[in-house]
């Protein structure tokens, strides 16, 4: 796209910003190396390629300590990557048949990628990471430098096939002011860094590739669209909404409310306790999602003790005295799998033993988290709520509730993530003190759509009717038995969509950090009685792009009227 003609490429963004500059594209990756024979021994091959595993996984760990946050748990886990006994293995193998330490390391990563590529869920999603920590060792065996983000001595807008963990950790924020892949999906780590960051980004946009450096563009998150060469009165447009969105970011933050007044706390999603202070003074009103699994990965190859998991969750609900903070049981299982969980393979994981169905084939694990959970309650001014995920019965619900009240939790609920629930969310809701929404996989599940496929990624929209209609479901049911309704999803960071699942029924929204400037500027835009006209709108749609935009049409007219 090196002409001066406007060109549209489109993907999915990344919260709501807007940005303005030229492509700087990334290098590309180093090719397979040659798979000739070695002309050294293979244990000078083997030492080599220890040495070099070693050197990355140390760099790798470096850089996670600089960057903090959810970086450094991301990073932390490729170096785990680059050492892992498995990989070590089918890299000897390798050796023993005459590969190169070069060969024989990009065979065996090749091979675990495929496999994770192959499981889908949250493992598929960690294919990409392998790759990168498969280049970082062959780059250091041929003594040049990995592939990395350019340098360039001007701002500028990054395109590249992915982004790494390490890469996006450690961008020059003053120079790099948006990102466009045209691999990944909203649920990455690039992804899930750049909403850590507040980078402006579009991922999973095919067309990127086409996107020349030196190529003028503007990211538009919100439409999740890059336009390439714009016109002067595109260029003034999205100039105006950068204004109107620092104006916004320096605004007194206050309570997320509707235009005529009704309250609509807006909540943090967090994965450790590091990001709560942060949450907190971006105006967080409490935590509406709090991922307990990277306390689980870190442990190694046994769970986490009662006193290592107590002293995490006091950490957390300090941060957060008289408001409400919901912990997420670990939501764990064969696409997440633990050693001292369930590590068993399936070929199905997104509908395997997952969440708190593997919790309860391991109940010891779960008494354990809810007794430290209680215990870090009582020793803080915090308002606990804990919730477990993957529900779809009435009957595991009422296991998880009474499990729960006998290890001394006084507020339990359920997350809505498989449409059974939501379809009996009136029972479901007899039995739990509230419900949680998880759009991301109910959206999945509703629509048979694997959330981290590409060739299914248009699918993944929680625009869909289908999807809102389970949401209604669920919040006339909180509605009738009065009880709170939450959505935790990534539905609730988009402003004009979380206006909706107002409409439908949603009596709290919890999103990333970042997200809770925009979200709360949306909401103070329209009634509650406008929220539930444009639900209806949404319901009435035929498909996700229809729904998206008779709302936007219609919301655009009542800002006019």
């Amino acid at each position: 796209m090196t002409s001066s003609t406007p060109a549209l490429v489109s993907g999915t963004g990344i919260g709501q910003g807007v940005a303005i500059g030229v492509v700087a594209r990334m290098s590309d990756p180093l090719p397979p190396p040659a798979d000739s024979p070695s002309t050294r021994t293979q244990a000078d091959e083997a030492e080599r390629a220890r040495t070099s595993l070693r050197i990355v996984a140390r760099e790798l760990e470096s850089r996670g300590q600089a960057a903090g946050g959810a970086a450094r748990d991301v990073l932390e886990a490729q170096a785990m990557m680059a050492e892992d006994p498995m990989l070590s293995e089918a890299i000897d193998e390798a050796l023993a048949a005459g590969k190169t330490a070069e060969r024989a390391v990009f065979e065996a990563f090749a091979s675990f990628r495929d496999q994770l590529a192959a499981m889908g869920g949250y493992l598929g999603e960690r294919a990409a990471d392998l790759d990168d920590v498969s280049q970082r060792v062959i780059a250091d065996l041929g003594g040049v430098p990995a592939p990395g983000v350019p340098s360039p001595e001007h701002p500028f807008v990054l395109v590249a096939r992915d982004l790494a963990p390490a890469d996006t950790a450690m961008l020059d924020l003053d120079k790099v002011l948006g990102l466009v892949t045209s691999d990944g999906g909203p649920t990455s780590h690039t992804a899930i860094l750049a909403r850590e960051k507040s980078i402006v980004a579009v991922v999973g946009a095919t067309d990127a590739t086409g996107l020349a450096d030196g190529t003028v563009v503007i990211l538009d998150a919100a439409s999740g669209t890059v336009i390439a060469n714009p016109t002067d009165q595109q260029k003034a447009d999205a100039e105006r909404r950068i204004a109107e969105r620092q104006a916004a970011a320096v605004a007194p933050v206050t309570p997320g409310a509707l235009a005529d007044g009704t309250a609509i706390p807006l909540l943090a999603n967090l994965g450790s306790s590091a990001g709560a202070q942060a949450a907190a003074d971006a105006g967080a009103e409490g935590v509406g999602l709090f991922r307990t699994e990277f306390l689980f990965l870190d442990a190694g190859g046994t769970a986490p003790t009662i006193e290592q998991q107590r002293e995490h969750y006091l950490r957390l609900l300090q941060a957060f005295p008289g408001k409400k903070v919901v912990v997420r049981v670990l939501d764990a299982g064969a696409d997440k799998p633990l050693q001292f969980l369930n590590d068993a393979h399936e070929e199905n994981p997104a509908l395997g033993l997952r969440g708190l169905r593997a919790l309860r084939a391991s109940e010891d694990i779960l008494r354990e988290q809810l007794t430290a959970l209680a215990q870090a309650d009582a020793a803080t001014q915090a308002e606990l709520w804990v919730m477990a995920p993957m529900v779809s019965t009435v009957e595991e619900t009422g296991y998880f509730v009474g499990l729960a009240r006998e290890c001394g939790i006084r507020t339990a609920g359920v997350m809505v993530e498989v449409p059974s629930a939501a379809l009996l969310a009136d029972r479901v809701l007899g039995r739990a003190d509230f419900a949680s929404i998880g759009t991301n996989d109910l959206t999945q599940y509703t629509l048979a759509a694997d959330r981290m496929l590409g060739s299914v990624a248009a699918l993944q929209d929680p625009w869909h009717p289908a999807v809102l209609r389970l949401v209604g479901e669920v919040g006339a049911a909180g509605a009738a038995v009065g009880k709170p309704v939450g959505i935790c999803g990534e539905a609730a960071a988009d402003p004009l969509l979380a206006v909706v699942l107002v409409g439908l029924g949603a009596t709290s929204l919890s999103m990333s950090t970042p997200a809770l400037t925009d979200v709360r500027a949306s909401l103070l835009n329209y009634t509650i009685d406008e929220a539930r006209q444009l639900a209806e709108i949404a319901l009435a749609a035929d498909g996700a792009a229809e729904s998206r935009a008779a709302v936007a049409a219609a919301a655009l007219s009542m800002k006019e009227a």
